[in-house]
């Protein structure tokens, strides 16, 4: 049980007992006259005992109300909610699970909270989307609690093509079977049918960074937004040396290559396939209309030296304030979610490279995090940066062919796996990539041509979907070249997908399944080579 929930039990508690000694009292009234057993109640004393029963019908009711079960949002016509499944030994899934829950919740969604044991076929059957949240113990083996869903429901061959699904698998690296249930349990659904929304996030001791992520995705769900971080990144200063739009002219958004190196001491190390999280800040004339607004002086200072207008900087700006103070105002300040951006540079190039699209709300205001950093931050100044490793992307083995897929501003994390394959002398190297026009947005266009005269890159395949060629989208150029692919699979080809959740990914997918069949394309999950690192 949770500290509030017991919080609650306790007051409900002492609420009942001071109830009945309420109660207590007045009935003690009736014995304070002779012959009180004889007596006939007064009317007065009549109405004082009716007025105790009610209050404690009401007091009961409302312990009722707050102790009834919640773990599951109100069921509606329409789509059913979604499924949020735990399977914890300690007690640490459970927590992630919750608060995966209430992150929904707050984006808008309707949520059906289970422990493992609790799910059936018949549940599972019913929904279209679930999380989730298992971990494993010893050498590879599941919770004691999930042998029940093992031996009633993954003995039995439930069809669940309407499931899409995805699982974040808590694990200790020093194991043999590193997050061997989570794994299993991926499998077990997709050889059923289910369809994963995003691929199976690994957790290696708590690791903040990667529970940063599985936090990051759940923003595709409800409203779109980002909650704030379940634990703060410790960011470490950088400054931003260069940054250059790429596609002036598009009809798409602006995109822009930015070029960073640290604040103190030499580049960190990094490998292909890892992510730079990014601590964003407000635009600095926000922070002083929103001063100015509150009636606080711009040049304010904290007890500590500090600036408020920087401490606003990184954190949401309330509508309202509990305090007037400088310090009470800084104390209840929540900082503002991180961004995550895929590396396109390694460190041997001398800076860390990141390619963003400047996004728009609906009204036309550009993004947060990306209107800071395409607009806003200035050159030569500190942005907030951690890296991530994520050894889910990380590169193949240099002498198995590599065949990289992917779409707009996807073409970062696939740039930095071809600087690798060149760097490891591995040439049998096939690009496909889709963006809108060619002669605005060929992303790093020139230098892909370069490689491929040299021989670096053994397949080009450029796709632009408002030209007019023989393919609109990257799906269908790798649609068109099936036995292609059936061949670099068989000469033991990796197969690497980076750029867009929404279209591109699963539409891609499609397309392997449809050339390989599906069961192949599951047995590449399987052997680790196909890899995805979709947003």
């Amino acid at each position: 049980m949770s500290r509030s929930a017991s919080a609650r039990v306790i007051a409900g508690n002492a609420a009942v007992i001071a109830l009945l000694l309420a109660i207590a009292g007045l009935l003690l009234r009736l014995h304070l006259g002779e012959n009180w057993w004889l007596a006939a109640p007064l009317p007065a004393r009549r109405w004082i005992a009716l007025a105790a029963l009610l209050a404690y019908a009401a007091g009961c009711a409302a312990l009722w109300w707050h102790a009834r079960p919640r773990q599951d949002d109100s069921t509606e016509a329409g789509e059913p909610p979604l499924l949020v499944v735990w399977a914890s030994q300690t007690g640490f899934a459970r927590q992630l699970a919750e608060h995966t829950a209430q992150s929904l919740r707050d984006g808008g969604c309707r949520v059906r909270l289970r422990a493992l044991d609790q799910v059936d076929a018949a549940l599972l059957g019913g929904t279209r989307k679930a999380l989730f949240v298992a971990s494993t113990t010893g050498e590879g083996d599941p919770p004691d609690h999930a042998l029940a869903f093992l031996g009633q429901v993954m003995r039995q061959a439930p069809p669940l093509p309407d499931l899409h699904y995805a699982v974040l698998a808590l694990g200790d690296r020093s194991y043999e079977h590193y997050c061997a249930f989570g794994h299993r349990l991926d499998d077990w659904l997709r050889q059923h049918g289910a369809r994963p929304l995003f691929d199976t996030v690994e957790v290696d001791n708590a690791d903040p960074a990667a529970l940063r992520h599985w936090q990051q995705l759940l923003g595709q769900f409800g409203d779109g937004s980002v909650q704030a971080d379940w634990s703060a990144p410790e960011y470490q200063p950088w400054l931003l040396r260069a940054r250059q739009q790429l596609n002036p002219g598009s009809v798409g958004g602006p995109v822009f290559h930015l070029r960073l190196q640290p604040a103190d001491g030499d580049l960190p190390a990094w490998q292909a396939g890892d992510i730079a999280e990014v601590g964003p800040r407000h635009a600095a004339g926000a922070v002083e209309h929103w001063m100015r607004t509150h009636d606080l002086d711009v040049r304010t200072t904290l007890a500590d030296g500090r600036a408020l207008r920087e401490v606003l900087a990184a954190s949401k700006l309330p509508d309202t304030l509990d305090s007037s103070a400088p310090d009470a105002i800084a104390a209840a300040l929540q900082a503002l979610p991180h961004r995550e951006y895929s590396i396109a540079s390694l460190p041997s190039e001398g800076s860390l490279h990141l390619l963003l699209r400047r996004q728009a709300h609906p009204d036309g205001t550009p993004g947060l995090a990306s209107g800071w950093l395409c607009d806003d931050a200035a050159i030569g100044g500190r942005i907030d940066l951690r890296l991530r490793a994520n050894a889910n992307f990380h590169p193949p083995a240099d002498d198995a062919p590599l065949v990289l897929i992917g779409n707009g501003t996807g073409i970062a994390g696939l740039r930095a796996h071809l600087r690798a394959r060149i760097d490891a002398g591995a040439r049998r190297n096939w690009l496909l990539f889709g963006e809108r026009n060619h002669i605005h947005d060929f992303h790093f266009g020139d230098e892909l041509e370069q490689w491929r005269r040299e021989g670096w890159i053994e397949r080009l395949d450029a796709v632009f979907s408002r030209d007019g060629g023989a393919h609109r989208y990257v799906q269908d150029a790798l649609a068109a070249q099936a036995d292609l692919l059936r061949q670099w699979v068989d000469d033991g080809a990796a197969v690497l997908v980076c750029g867009s959740l929404q279209g591109m990914a699963p539409a891609v997918d499609a397309a392997i399944a449809q050339a390989l069949g599906e069961e192949r394309k599951e047995q590449l999950v399987m052997q680790r080579r196909y890899r995805r690192d979709v947003y």
